[in-house]
């Protein structure tokens, strides 16, 4: 199996294997999530004090707080999916 790594901003990276979800912070579903993840430790809050604009849900449970647009990461990870079919 090979590790594709996604870079989330500030040179933070993520495994693209472990990502369920790249969604927008602002619903209130989302932002339960992101409390309940706190609350469970779970939380990884890669902003650097900066407004979150992502929110990565990976398939440990874990939550992912990113400063770059959802669509970045995206692009980012539909780029490494790419070079891997590539390859």
């Amino acid at each position: 199996m090979d590790i594709k790594l996604i870079n989330i901003g500030f040179g933070n990276i993520v495994s693209a294997n472990r990502v369920v979800a790249i969604v927008s912070p602002e619903s209130a579903p989302i932002k339960r999530i992101i409390t309940d993840a706190r609350d469970r430790g779970q939380l990884v809050d890669a902003t650097y004090g900066r407004r979150t604009r992502a929110v990565i849900i990976a398939d440990s449970g874990h939550v992912i707080l990113s400063a770059i647009q959802p669509e970045t990461v995206a692009n980012r990870f539909i780029i490494s999916k790419e070079s891997q079919a590539e390859d």
